[in-house]
């Protein structure tokens, strides 16, 4: 059984998958990496932009004419933009996060991507959750990062996930991450029937059973980390006192969340979280000026809550999307999949602005705008930067830097 299988969530009850690698043989093999110093308080928060973000009409390349000439219809009008400067501005429906930005807390990371592009959302996905654009990997890399961090293994929300199933990125050998969609709902079915909970707990505390497995041991730890995660993260974090007012969106809520898990301090240094779909094929412009507008408000409030609380400068917000789109806009006033695009990183003491080079619309890759800047490239700043790790061993290889935090 992989440890990474089990899915706590939504009632659901806990789902086991059966999985033919020699996962322990491997997980045992690896021995863990003492974390570098200065990253024992900080969370990284990565917000999962899914479907495909349209670089362009986020961040507007409003000084370049062939912009418009691309995308006659559904091109950000530059009188509506909100100016960066002469060349790039934010589109009209980020107001929120464009004072943000403003403020010096929001570093854009311009033409992100990698080489050899795949155009299809689930490859896509996989390999900017894997971080390996050239082969097929069991982890994510955050899942390796929570393997080889040295964090407490009693720790049951070392990671965490605000969604319905664990995204690939923190799938992991070692270390269990549950999945929580809402925290009304989270826990196990039979947590519901006192007595049926109590009998799966001494059950799964029971050693005596009249058989032996290689994995019975495993299976019955990620049971009771399963049931008992359910049963302590709202009284963990039911004292916190939420100081901002939050939109009523499936983002705000989930944000909401994560600043309760950050201010009830449960030593948690991952939090994932997803918004979309961004897969704006047809009518884009209404699609996208609503998803931005909700990611913008949300993120606002969610830094006013954590500043409240003295924990902004703890927390830093990581977003992706698994490419961006075409140049030109298609016949459905719409565009489709494509390759490079912009991503942020927000709060955490970020040294706010451009990085990267603006999109050279001239220079396409067959309509697509080129990468220039690797992701592995961001993930390693990350890791290194903010995380406090090496990002070698997790990555498989050596990304530079970018100067971006503090």
């Amino acid at each position: 059984m992989k440890r990474t299988n089990f899915l706590l969530g939504s009632l659901s009850g806990l789902t086991l998958v059966a999985n033919t690698d020699h996962v322990f043989a491997r997980a045992l093999a690896q021995t863990p990496r003492p974390g570098l110093p200065g990253a024992q308080d900080r969370t990284l928060v990565l917000i999962n932009l899914y479907g495909g973000n349209d670089g362009l009409n986020c961040v507007v390349p409003h000084g370049d004419s062939r912009y418009y000439q691309a995308r006659p219809t559904i091109a950000i009008a530059q009188s509506d933009v909100l100016a960066i400067d002469a060349q790039s501005g934010l589109h009209p429906s980020m107001r929120s996060f464009k004072s943000m930005y403003d403020a010096g807390s929001v570093a854009i990371v311009q033409g992100v991507g990698y080489p050899n592009p795949d155009h299809s959302h689930f490859r896509s996905t996989e390999i900017w959750q894997t971080a390996a654009p050239q082969r097929y990997e069991h982890t994510g890399w955050l899942g390796r990062y929570l393997d080889d961090a040295n964090l407490p293994a009693s720790n049951l929300f070392n990671g965490v996930a605000l969604a319905q199933v664990l995204p690939e990125v923190l799938v992991s050998y070692r270390t269990d991450v549950p999945s929580i969609a809402n925290l009304g709902q989270y826990g196990l079915r039979i947590d519901s029937n006192r007595g049926t909970a109590a009998a799966f707990s001494s059950v799964v505390r029971d050693r005596s059973l009249p058989f032996r497995s290689p994995y019975l041991g495993h299976v019955m730890e990620i049971e009771d980390h399963a049931q008992r995660g359910s049963q302590e993260l709202p009284r963990l974090i039911g004292g916190y006192k939420t100081s901002a007012s939050y939109p009523a969106t499936p983002l705000g809520r989930s944000l909401a969340l994560a600043a309760q898990i950050v201010g009830s301090n449960l030593g948690t240094r991952v939090i994932y979280v997803q918004h979309g779909s961004f897969d704006t094929h047809v009518g884009q412009i209404g699609v996208q000026a609503r998803l931005l507008r909700e990611f913008s408000d949300a993120i606002a409030a969610f830094y006013a809550d954590l500043a409240a609380h003295g924990n902004d400068r703890r927390v830093l917000t990581m977003t992706f999307s698994e490419f961006g789109r075409r140049i030109a806009e298609n016949a459905n006033h719409g565009t489709d999949h494509g390759e490079a695009s912009p991503l942020f990183l927000i709060g955490g003491g970020v040294k706010g602005g451009l990085y990267g080079s603006a999109p050279d619309l001239s220079e396409a890759n067959m309509g697509n705008v080129r990468f220039s800047v690797d992701f592995r490239s961001v993930y390693a700043t990350v890791l290194e930067r903010w995380l406090g790790t090496s990002s070698r061993g997790v990555l498989g290889g050596s990304f530079s830097t970018i100067p971006v935090l503090a």
